[in-house]
């Protein structure tokens, strides 16, 4: 740890020490009074999800604000059923997948087909069965269904500009976050430059 990290570490916990309490917690409220917080961020989206579902062009039996949370969770790197939990039950994992599907949310397994794509898509133009081609195919009916709609949702447009409303927010999003932690480390600095001014004074 540099000298100047160290030093000024440990004036910080003589300051708190000595008086019981630290400049860092004031500023930090203002911080959070002032940037947009998750619930508002999760409002917002939750706003445009009610409006795909009015207009029609998005169907799931999740509400629009789970639907706004799923997306929250999935950016911050949750699986499925990390989701699912999240939203308050593990059994909603297969109806979380399906609505991230549609909401062009994909994961690299996603695509990780044990055939070629172009060999699915071949047999899914064709007059088969899906069950004729689910077996040609050495997979279940129902994992085929999943790889149909993965292609159907990359290909699918309509949703587009609903979808580009969303990106913007969770991108304003991402800023707050970085401003935040900027704002938070300079608080960190200011605290300690004072901390250290108030301590030359008493010594």
């Amino acid at each position: 740890m540099p000298v100047e990290t160290e030093k000024k570490k440990q004036l910080f916990q003589l300051f708190t020490d000595m008086t019981g309490n630290t400049k860092i917690v004031e500023p930090m409220k203002k911080i959070h009074g002032t940037l947009r917080d998750s619930d508002a961020v999760e409002r917002e989206i939750a706003l445009i999800m009610r409006e795909m579902l009015d207009q029609g062009v998005f169907k799931t039996k999740l509400k629009p604000i789970q639907m706004a949370k799923l997306v929250c969770a999935y950016h911050s790197g949750k699986n499925d059923t990390e989701i699912a939990r999240e939203l308050g039950d593990e059994k909603l994992s297969k109806t979380v997948a399906r609505a991230r599907v549609r909401m062009k949310l994909f994961r690299d397994l996603d695509f990780k087909m044990p055939f070629d794509q172009e060999k699915m898509i071949d047999l899914l133009q064709s007059e088969k069965t899906m069950k004729d081609i689910s077996e040609e195919l050495g997979i279940s009916p129902s994992t085929l269904r999943e790889y149909r709609h993965v292609l159907e949702a990359q290909a699918d447009e309509e949703m587009d500009i609903y979808l580009e409303r969303i990106r913007d927010v969770m991108e304003d999003r991402d800023l707050t976050e970085q401003m935040t932690a900027s704002a938070t480390r300079d608080t960190l600095g200011d605290s300690i430059d004072i901390t250290e001014a108030e301590l030359i004074d008493v010594t």
